[in-house]
């Protein structure tokens, strides 16, 4: 459950960033956004690896 908790992490960490982005216009908010979406594709990309080879291993 660790790894669903970096997840969850993760994505809290951005929620100041989309309100500035998305409510205040604020464009350095926009790539810090975009930066953390990248992050959390490449977190969840590892986490569907682990698992599937957890999965074949059984």
């Amino acid at each position: 459950m660790s790894r669903f908790s970096e997840i969850k992490d993760l994505v809290m960490s951005m929620e100041d960033d989309f309100e500035k982005f998305y409510e205040k216009k604020n464009q350095a908010a926009g790539t810090r956004v975009r930066k953390g979406l990248q992050d959390l594709k490449n977190l969840a990309q590892d986490i569907r690896k682990e698992v599937q080879d957890i999965k074949n291993a059984e």
